[in-house]
């Protein structure tokens, strides 16, 4: 059913469960996994260009670790995981990565934001299903430490069979 599944991981707590919730399911149906970190560059207004490189550079770094645990928890499930990070803004990215390795599905995490909040910043994850030609899941399972870690007993039980 899903091929190529693409994991659009933020570091947040809600994109965190979108990588254990897509993981697992990267795992049931043996579907290459790729996990993709977009940081957006103009989260805010700077005046002087180095200060904004320095910032920039600084949370590029940031998420790049973050993006390197999440490809650890995958590989801990048995995955090989082609891991991307890309600056820029997050839904036309995410929908040119999924056309460029031909996704089935894309799975992300949503934080709930309140009127102003949408007002402002749009609504990514509305927006990525607009423009991809794949399946999109919001990824809300919270999947405990305890489920996980039996996920991760039984792949590696497996792989002693």
């Amino acid at each position: 059913m899903y091929d190529r599944i693409i994991l659009a991981y933020d570091g947040t707590r809600e994109g965190l469960i979108a990588v254990r919730e897509g993981a697992l399911l990267a795992k049931y149906f043996r579907a290459k996994l790729y996990i993709l970190c977009v940081v957006p560059e103009g989260d805010s207004v700077l005046t002087a260009e180095t200060v904004h490189v320095d910032l920039l550079d600084a949370k590029v770094s940031a998420q790049r670790q973050l993006l390197n645990q999440a490809v650890e928890t995958a590989k801990k499930l048995g995955l090989d995981p082609v891991a991307k990070l890309i600056v820029g803004e997050p839904a036309p990215n995410i929908g040119a990565f999924a056309k460029k390795v031909g996704a089935d599905l894309i799975v992300l995490g949503h934080q709930k934001k309140n009127l102003l909040q949408r007002w402002w910043s749009g609504s990514s994850g509305a927006y990525v299903s607009d423009i991809v030609n794949c399946s999109v899941l919001v990824g809300r399972k919270a999947i405990s430490d305890e489920e996980f870690k039996a996920a991760l007993y039984a792949e590696a039980a497996s792989r002693n069979d």
